[in-house]
């Protein structure tokens, strides 16, 4: 009997070969591959022949280890980098090569152990990913992978004998441990900068002190913390502040003078600096019936900062000022930015005023930028002028009520009926000021008043703002756009599910505009889910950015926008400034060659910018928790405004205090966290605690360092008014269903108590 031959598997074809692929991500290389179609010595290398087509094709993409693997899809297991927290609290990451078109997907990272130290902006791990949603992923943390030493800013204190630094992260849960000489000599109550290592005993971790900041103890340390978080530059360089000091009164030659123009500014009663002035008559010419004529005069920083020297480098790098309770960090050093830069009374400074025509509509018909030289008649505050518009002027008001007041409140009805007419987005959204005492400490937590003189100033602003893109469009003049897109075809469609839930409907089948938003706020304006429309409406909208190409502002419903009225405290505003001088042959001081790549310019201010308001939010969160840290123990009413996997975020009624609920704290149940529906549900009773709901909370800590508040829900929990407290077991909707057993029914996401 003749010994039977093996016969030869036969060769997969293309199409095969993918689906195999796809179906085994996690082990899809060449020898995986000729394994599972049990293919001989002669076809394996047919086989690497068909992958390097495929590979040329784009079909496939060669991964680490030799894998291949479709474009665009993420493999089970991969290497991702953590790129910072979303607005509820998430620590989101990206994956660390991704080649495909497109942004890569949404990857939210399950909280770790108690023991380890959170996960930073710029750690890298090798994570699980499991997807919980159409184009979103949870990543589990396999093992960290070495990369640059992670740094943490902290409080240097001595516990026990052993150095210990308290990271001013509220995201970090532990102190790291600082062994015997590596605290570079800090003394406790210091402000450091580490370099964390390997985990110690205890499973606390190891930390090195490389930089000592100086002594944080003091009313004025939540500043100093909040600047260094954000790495946000303090100190001007010594040239820059030599060429600010030597600064001095500008001539009048190439201005047009402006000084017999009753110009004033209006600002805060805390304001520091003033680069806006404006002044208001009915326009003279008969075409235009109950027109105005408006000048906005803003400071000529361009003509003490001038391109590429040091005081330009210095603002370029910081980008914008940034506003604390207790300082400002100025863009400009002070001998400018409270000085020549700044339109004081009653002294003559340089400036570019725009000189604005508008119809009986509010529309802008017409514009002129000049060069000139002004004298602000006074310097009046908010709460000042809308008083004398009540009849209650006081000694400095009462001269400048017929004369300049009056006008202006004239031209801003006018202004008012455009705004009304394009149907700008109208968000009600309290904004919360802390008061700082002589001592430095906070003094109280307040809502800051609204008057129509704030709105005023801000439709002047805005129509000069309009001008100024209008004049460099005109010129065909280069022009940084302030560009506020639509939002997402995924974000309005999300809004929708929302308001459903609601009994509200966002209109479906037309280009979607501002107004329909601002239908939705008026049905709600009256109902106890007002608050949370709010919220979520602004949750849904894109984030504005400086850009050189144009696509329009949709919150203002403009078709062009730029910034040029504020270049004390927004470099952008100086490029405007600039691109108009050299656009319009003003003198000295306009934009040059050495401009650069401008699309990276409006780059680095977008960025910026974001980083001083997030620098601006931990600022008022700590000077908050400093404020209630005295208050431990006591009941507040607040507002969910934040659900997420592991809590609930509050935000305390009376002082805008922003505080977690962990969801381990929460009445005994299994809760489901329900994304679309803003929600976490409990499984066995039903209870839900939604975005919006009101609450009745007890302040269980208070963090001046990290800014932090944990909150612990009181008996009942609920006020009265809150829809349903509880019910029978809730139906997930379509959506929690398919995340059930892949993202709800998680330990993170609930958990059930003994």
């Amino acid at each position: 009997m003749s010994r039977s031959t093996k016969s030869t598997a036969p060769f997969p074809s293309r199409d095969e070969i993918v689906s195999y692929i796809r179906d085994n991500p996690d082990a899809a290389g060449q020898r995986e591959i000729a394994r599972a179609f049990r293919l001989d010595a002669s076809q394996k290398m047919a086989l690497k022949k068909v992958l390097k087509e495929l590979e040329a094709d784009g079909v496939l993409e060669r991964r680490r280890g030799r894998r291949y693997a479709e474009p665009g899809v993420l493999l089970p297991v991969t290497v991702v980098e953590i790129t910072g927290t979303d607005t509820d609290g998430e620590v989101l990451a990206r994956p660390l090569t991704w080649e495909a078109d497109g942004a890569p997907p949404v990857i939210y990272m399950a909280p770790e152990k108690r023991s380890r130290a959170a996960l930073g902006t710029g750690n890298r791990v090798l994570a699980r990913l499991s997807p919980i949603d159409e184009g979103a992923f949870e990543g589990r943390v396999i093992r960290r992978l070495p990369s640059a030493p992670a740094r943490a800013l902290g409080i240097y204190r001595v516990v026990d004998g052993e150095g210990r630094i308290k990271p001013i992260d509220r995201r970090a849960r532990h102190d790291l441990v600082v062994p015997r000489g590596d605290s570079l000599d800090a003394e406790p109550g210091e402000l450091v900068w580490a370099e964390v290592r390997r985990a110690a005993r205890l499973g606390l971790r190891q930390a090195r002190v490389v930089e000592r900041l100086g002594a944080t103890q003091g009313p004025r340390s939540i500043s100093l913390i909040t600047l260094h978080d954000h790495d946000i530059p303090n100190r001007f360089p010594a040239e820059a502040l030599e060429q600010a000091d030597a600064a001095g009164p500008a001539t009048l030659k190439g201005r047009e003078d402006l000084r017999r123009v009753p110009l004033v500014t209006i600002d805060g009663a805390d304001a520091r600096d003033f680069d806006d002035a404006v002044w208001a008559e009915p326009d003279a010419d008969p075409k235009n019936p109950g027109g105005w004529h408006l000048m906005v005069a803003i400071a000529d920083v361009a003509w003490y900062v001038r391109p590429g020297d040091a005081l330009d480098r210095a603002a370029y790098e910081r980008g914008n000022s940034v506003y604390f309770p207790d300082r400002v960090v100025p863009m400009l050093p002070e001998a400018l930015s409270n000085g020549w830069c700044s339109l004081v009374p009653d002294e003559d400074r340089p400036c570019i005023a725009a000189h604005l025509w508008i119809g009986a509509d509010g529309r802008l018909r017409g514009h002129r930028f000049v060069r000139g030289m002004m004298r602000s008649a006074a310097r009046l505050t908010y709460s000042q002028v809308q008083a004398a518009r009540d009849g209650n002027a006081d000694e400095a008001t009462e001269p400048l009520t017929e004369p300049v007041i009056a006008l202006l409140y004239g031209a801003y009805e006018a202004l008012s009926k455009a705004r009304r007419e394009r149907g700008v987005l109208e968000l009600d959204l309290p904004e919360r000021r802390v008061i700082v005492g002589k001592d430095g400490l906070p003094d109280r937590v307040e809502v800051r008043e609204r008057f129509d003189s704030h709105k005023l100033i801000e439709e002047f602003m805005i129509c000069a703002n309009v001008a100024a893109a209008e004049a460099l469009e005109a010129k065909r003049a280069t022009c940084l756009y302030r560009g506020h897109d639509e939002p997402t075809r995924e974000k309005l469609e999300s809004l929708r599910e929302f308001l459903d839930g609601l009994g509200l409907k966002l209109s479906r089948g037309q280009v979607i505009r501002p107004q329909h938003f601002n239908q939705i706020l008026a049905k709600a304006a009256e109902t106890p889910q007002a608050h949370l429309v709010n919220d979520v409406v602004l949750r849904t909208q894109a984030q504005a950015q400086y850009d050189p190409v144009n696509i329009g502002h949709f919150g203002l419903a403009l078709r062009r926008y730029c910034h040029f009225t504020s270049p004390i405290r927004r470099y952008s505003d100086l490029v405007v400034h600039r691109a108009l001088i050299a656009g319009y042959g003003l003198g000295a001081g306009g934009l040059g060659k050495e401009l650069g790549d401008l699309a990276s310019l409006g780059e680095h201010l977008s960025a910026t910018e974001r980083r001083a308001a997030a620098a601006e939010r931990d600022a008022v969160d700590r000077f908050t928790a400093a404020y209630l840290a005295e208050r431990v123990g006591a009941t507040f009413d607040g507002r969910i405004t934040g659900v997420t996997r592991f809590g609930l975020f509050v935000t305390l009624t009376d002082s805008g205090g922003d505080g977690l609920i962990p969801v381990s704290t929460l009445p005994d149940d299994f809760y489901i966290h329900d994304e679309r529906r803003h929600e976490l549900a409990g499984r066995s009773t039903g209870r839900a605690f939604r975005l919006g709901d009101t609450v009745e909370v007890r302040l269980a800590e208070a963090d001046p360092v990290t800014g932090g508040l944990i909150l612990r829900l009181m008996d009942g929990g609920m006020l009265p008014g809150r829809r349903g407290k509880t019910g029978p077991p809730r139906k997930a909707s379509h959506s929690a269903k398919r995340k059930g057993a892949k993202k709800a029914a998680r330990k993170t996401a609930g958990k059930r108590r003994k």
